[in-house]
């Protein structure tokens, strides 16, 4: 059923009542996918005070039963699996054979371990003549990107419920088609009236309308580091908990030591993941002087093998970027980058050739990127890599440090050891080392201006807990 015209609030579909619609867009054909009515600070008001009326009910049912609803809302996305990687994949522009595997099977997991480690929640502990009791925070508005749509969305409302918290969720309005394919899964699940709200709308306009409502205890937003700034401060207005999820420059340190190719063809395989278009991309590739005609000889020949194509293309092994003002930004990146001096290496601003629609890119490596330079430290957010070189161990850490940012960070060494002392030195909330797959029942967040906070596993759970202490007589 088309939902384009509706929000979800208190159990029921029912109109929304903006005065705005936006277009969601099939990035690879630039095409209109569907007109989404927005809501309005009215019905995020309502949303709110849903949540609200729900929240007490909702957190003093047992641990158990509210870890069964997850199960179910699992289950309800597993028998969605097929439809929700079709709609991501025109949402976002990811090509269609990644998105079963790297955008609809981890949420649907995540749903899964999130019950797993819920149950296993210790909430009650006696400290001295005290009782330490954890409960949920209260009302939660969850506030998601576009990247990677319903993991972001998961990672927020799943540890919520679980704790017995009330949500409110707000969509990325660039893809949220799958939220609406989520809230039909909830209400056939039959979660009681109240407990999960979707709205729809900018941040700006409804987004703002949520943070400042006294009637929201806890604020979860992944985005950018701009708009998490924006949040911070309409939030302090009533003392809200805040949790932030944002940008990076994260550093992908290849030692002296290291096995260089593949170093070289790890960080850029996974830099230009989704078209670049993650926080903890490691897009800037930090290798010793002395061996950078290596890496760029690399660098390239890695480039040669990213196919550029449409998502649902069986040959496309990176898709478009997710709008035009998408494509715009990371061109405009490109250009920059040389105008400060950078050597292209390979790549550029020009379309690829043969596809003149759809919002694409070619993956680009620069070279001898100054370390103060714009590429060197603005988040980028497409598929760009910054290749700078170091003079020895001591400089690289300086240099992987030297941003804003702290989310994310690699190290390449065939001394396990070292390559562990230097990643305990990187100022970065998640470091792998040697290329090692991503950990989703690790803490994920950042430090610095990536954020504050923590997503996924047990570490996502705390976020929406607040401890009670009882003293009793001796």
């Amino acid at each position: 059923m088309d939902r384009s015209q509706q929000i979800y609030i208190n159990g029921r579909w029912t109109a929304a009542r903006g005065d705005t619609a936006f277009e969601v867009i099939d990035s690879s054909t630039e095409e209109v996918i569907s007109r989404v009515k927005a809501a309005s600070r009215a019905d995020a008001a309502d949303a709110v005070r849903a949540a609200r009326a729900a929240f007490d009910a909702w957190a003093a049912r047992p641990l158990t039963e509210r870890c069964d609803f997850l199960e179910r809302i699992a289950a309800g996305l597993e028998a969605r699996r097929d439809e929700l990687a079709d709609l991501i994949a025109r949402e976002v522009g990811m090509p269609r054979k990644l998105t079963p595997r790297l955008q609809v099977a981890g949420a649907i997991l995540n749903w899964r371990r999130t019950a797993e480690e819920a149950r296993r929640l210790s909430l009650e502990e006696t400290v001295g003549n005290s009782t330490v009791v954890r409960e949920a925070v209260g009302v939660v508005v969850a506030i998601t990107p576009w990247n990677f749509p319903l993991h972001q969305i998961t990672l927020k409302v799943a540890p919520a419920l679980a704790a017995g918290c009330t949500v409110v969720l707000k969509p990325s309005e660039v893809a949220p088609l799958n939220a609406f394919a989520l809230a039909e899964v909830i209400d056939a699940a039959g979660l009681p009236a109240g407990v999960f709200n979707l709205v729809s709308g900018s941040g700006p306009d409804v987004g703002e309308a949520l943070v400042s409502d006294a009637n929201v205890d806890a604020v979860s937003f992944t985005g950018s580091t701009r708009a998490g700034r924006r949040i911070s401060e309409v939030a302090a207005s009533t003392i809200k908990r805040v949790s932030l999820e944002l940008g990076g420059k994260s550093a992908s340190v290849v030692l002296d030591d290291a096995d260089l190719p593949a170093a070289v063809k790890g960080t850029i395989s996974g830099a230009f993941l989704n078209s670049g278009q993650a926080c903890n991309a490691q897009t800037r590739l930090l290798v010793p002087a002395a061996r950078y005609d290596e890496a760029k000889a690399v660098a390239r020949q890695t480039v040669e093998g990213f196919t550029v194509g449409p998502a649902f293309a069986e040959t496309s092994k990176l898709g478009p970027l997710v709008s035009a003002g998408q494509r715009e930004r990371v061109q405009g990146f490109i250009r920059t980058g040389v105008e400060q001096g950078a050597e292209l290496i390979a790549g550029g601003t020009e379309a690829p050739s043969g596809l003149d629609r759809g919002y694409f890119v070619r993956p680009t490596v620069l070279g001898k990127v100054d370390p103060r330079s714009t590429v060197a430290q603005e988040e980028i957010f497409g598929p760009v890599v910054s290749i700078i070189t170091y003079r020895d161990e001591d400089d690289a850490v300086r240099i992987a440090n030297d941003t804003i940012y702290g989310l994310a960070a690699g190290v390449w060494s065939n001394d396990e050891k070292r390559a562990l002392r230097v990643a305990r030195r990187l100022r970065a909330g998640q470091v792998d080392i040697n290329g090692a797959p991503f950990n989703p029942a690790a803490p994920f967040g950042g430090f610095k201006q990536s954020g504050r906070g923590r997503e996924a596993g047990r570490f996502g759970l705390d976020e929406f807990l607040e401890y009670k202490s009882i003293q009793r007589k001796a």
